[in-house]
């Protein structure tokens, strides 16, 4: 653990990426990319302009799951806290923390509110975010960790306080990993929860694939630009070479999966050399690599998973259209 300097005593800031962790882009890199079917993992977006593009994304005509999502939240936060007792918010894959304000809010008008524990690989933007929030709620502690959630829940601190916490999956990432990943994932996330404790997890749900797809590729193009951030990372993070102007956004919804795809499809043949790997990479007019997938969910597959991962649902809240839930799980024991 590397603890990062802060000139605010309510802010620490731990990092877990050594030097071993930070090989996950190469080791993805030389995985995924050499594969019959080509693939990066979306984790890969998410470096300071990909949080950036995001965003942008978040507030697009097109992009519905993140404020029907925070609608939800500005309707039932007041609800899940006293339902829960918080007194302290874990969140997974914190990003800006944009909607996280409607919680802490929540709590800190019940008078709860003791700390946040926001865990993301950017650190500059766990760093940037906890500064202001301490602003935002004097007496308030941060304790952010700079880590990958697949790899570093156990870094997470246990409660100060003793009080019941929340830990927060939201915005519909679970959906970005497929069945069995999602539901070792769960159970992971199992094991950071007391008796009291709760899991609050954000799905997006299955509805009209017009709209679905609309959402992944707006007019704009912002969409398009987030996507083919990944390949700009990899020139940046591994010497490469990807022709940025050399690829199309794809998204589409699979129907047999109920899951959104997205791909970057070369518009030519191009030969990519992936400097620090001494890796080679070939691909043909039409050849795609994918970069996401977004699973939709019904109220029947969030309870199977979380049956599967040993948690119980203790509560479900969705918009009016059915478009977006966030759940409350507990451990089933």
């Amino acid at each position: 653990m590397t603890p990062l300097g802060t000139a605010d005593p309510e802010i620490v800031i731990d990092r877990h990426l050594d030097e071993a962790h930070e090989r996950g882009l190469a080791d993805d890199v030389l995985d995924g990319l050499t594969r019959p079917f080509k693939e990066l993992p979306p984790k890969h977006f998410y470096d300071e302009r990909g949080c950036e593009l995001f965003d942008q994304i978040c507030e697009l005509p097109e992009y519905y799951p993140t404020r029907t999502e925070r609608a939800i939240l500005e309707a039932e936060a007041a609800a899940i806290v006293a339902e829960t007792g918080a007194a302290e918010l874990v969140e997974l894959g914190s990003g800006t923390a944009a909607k996280t304000r409607v919680l802490l809010d929540a709590m800190a008008a019940a008078g709860r509110l003791r700390r946040y524990v926001p865990l993301d690989v950017a650190e500059t933007v766990v760093q940037a975010s906890a500064e202001a929030l301490v602003e935002e709620y004097p007496g308030m502690q941060v304790h952010g960790v700079i880590g990958d959630f697949e790899r570093h829940l156990g870094r997470i601190p246990p409660p100060v306080s003793g009080e019941p916490r929340i830990v927060a999956l939201l915005g519909g990432t679970i959906g970005n990993f497929p069945p069995g990943s999602r539901r070792r994932l769960l159970r992971e996330i199992g094991e950071l929860l007391g008796p009291e404790d709760r899991l609050l997890l954000g799905t997006g749900l299955v509805i009209d694939t017009p709209t679905l797809e609309a959402a992944y590729d707006d007019e704009a193009g912002v969409t398009a630009e987030f996507n083919r951030n990944v390949l700009r990372v990899v020139n940046r993070e591994l010497d490469a070479d990807f022709p940025l102007d050399g690829f199309d956004h794809i998204a589409f919804f699979d129907t047999r999966h109920e899951w959104i795809e997205m791909r970057l499809r070369a518009r030519r043949p191009c030969s990519v050399l992936v400097g620090a790997l001494g890796l080679r990479i070939e691909l043909a007019a039409g050849e795609e690599i994918r970069t996401e997938i977004s699973a939709k969910f019904t109220h029947a597959r969030v309870l199977g998973d979380y049956e599967a991962a040993g948690l119980r649902l203790t509560g479900w809240h969705t918009d009016a259209d059915e478009r977006f839930a966030l759940s409350l799980a507990a451990p089933a024991g």
